[in-house]
């Protein structure tokens, strides 16, 4: 039986980088990818589009992780976004911020990027075998030694693991690190479905799903959670919500559904205006058409579909004049427009999941190196650890920068 310096384990942004890094400084590598084709997740990264990274600091990328940002350091000072997109370059792939924040290859198209990896690796010699999952890890107790797959073992002295996380399953997360990494010791966290659509109790909704609202700012309305808070464009759905901000805030929700069966939530629909403000716009623009029902108010706000809503949920007569309101009624619809509730109530779990929270637990890896702390020889890279962060670029440069890590075999 042959034996490689190194195997990797899923041939997702990670593995990729893993196996490119350890083949550069003369390594053999052997990639094992249980799909009948490499790069399936990163493929469906963006919609197709692949948003590589962003051109934040890397403090202020690291911030955006939350308390457990600071364990990207090393990782970030080896691989950050310029470097990135640097080493894209070099393999003959342009990329760009259109909007001077989110970074794509110029073609905006993943299969650019899993094209310009998959060649480095032929370069590279590094040997990638498809359609082999692997099972288990062999070791001695003290170091790996090899994987076990469902129809071969191979072996080798490190092993990187980049197999993802559950998001996705059809893609091939199916999670198949987090017990690999339980038979040498280590504890992975709870695990939760993240960056995805969500289910209302409200069933008004549904009747606005024509729409996109811009710029809503949402927080949890529980005493405990008020902190848990996003920004971004938000989409209705015939059940629900979907839409930036709600990729970025179910990773905050997914947990407490897990706890509580319904979350509430308030929803700023209207770029942010506060009642003084809202109703000083409703001032100006009456003086500039006296004759507007509140209706057409609304919609100087927001799209008619969801002004029609708001004015059944505050009982508005749309066709009034806002003055000819009940005063109670009035100042209901005004503060509706400044904090819409919702109640969170479901999801469509891992399947519908991009990424997952979770993972394997940070303390037991070594920044520096991606090593497993429990055993030799065993690294870490990508989603299987317990990190994660928002949409924008994050997770794949993540991806990109920990493979870049692992690889080097420190």
């Amino acid at each position: 039986m042959s034996k490689h310096d190194l195997i990797v384990v899923g041939s997702g942004a990670a593995g990729m980088m893993a196996a490119i890094t350890a083949a550069r400084v003369g390594k053999s590598v052997l990639l094992l990818e249980k799909l009948s084709k490499i790069g399936a997740k990163l493929k469906a990264t963006g919609g197709g589009r692949c948003n590589l990274t962003n051109t934040l600091s890397n403090e202020d990328f690291m911030a955006r992780f939350g308390r457990d940002g600071r364990f990207m350091t090393p990782a970030l000072e080896a691989l950050d976004h310029k470097e990135l997109m640097s080493f894209f370059n070099e393999l003959g792939v342009e990329s760009h911020a259109p909007d001077g924040y989110r970074v794509f290859p110029i073609t905006h198209s993943s299969s650019t990027i899993i094209n310009a990896m998959e060649q480095e690796m032929q370069n590279l010699g590094v040997k990638v075998l498809c359609s082999q999952k692997v099972e288990s890890l062999e070791h001695d107790g003290v170091k790996v030694t090899g994987v076990h797959t469902h129809t071969d073992t191979f072996n080798s002295d490190a092993v990187v693991i980049a197999s993802g996380g559950m998001g996705y399953p059809v893609l091939g997360a199916e999670g198949d690190g987090y017990p690999m990494a339980e038979s040498v010791g280590h504890k992975v966290t709870d695990l939760y479905p993240a960056m995805m659509p969500l289910k209302t109790k409200d069933k008004w909704v549904g009747n606005c799903r024509a729409d996109t609202i811009a710029k809503v700012a949402m927080h949890v309305n529980m005493k405990k959670y008020k902190k848990l808070s996003a920004k971004g464009d938000l989409i209705f759905t015939k059940d629900g919500i979907r839409g930036p901000v709600v990729l970025d805030f179910s990773r905050e929700i997914t947990p407490l559904l897990s706890k509580f069966d319904e979350v509430p939530v308030l929803a700023n629909l209207t770029k942010g205006l506060n009642e003084e403000e809202i109703r000083e716009h409703f001032k100006q623009e009456l003086a500039n058409d006296p004759h507007r029902n509140t209706l057409q108010l609304l919609q100087t706000l927001l799209p008619e579909s969801v002004s029609i809503e708001l004015c059944q949920l505050a009982e508005a007569d749309p066709a009034l004049a806002l003055s000819k309101q009940v005063g109670a009624t009035r100042d209901k619809l005004i503060k509706l427009l400044v904090w819409t509730p919702l109640t969170i109530n479901g999801h469509d779990g891992f399947k519908m999941a991009m990424i997952t929270r979770g993972g394997i637990h940070l303390k037991e890896i070594d920044p520096y190196t991606m090593q497993s702390k429990k055993i030799n020889g065993l690294y870490f890279c990508g989603e299987v650890m317990n990190i994660d962060g928002p949409c924008g670029g994050y997770n794949l440069q993540w991806s990109f920068a920990s493979g870049y890590l692992a690889g080097k075999l420190g």
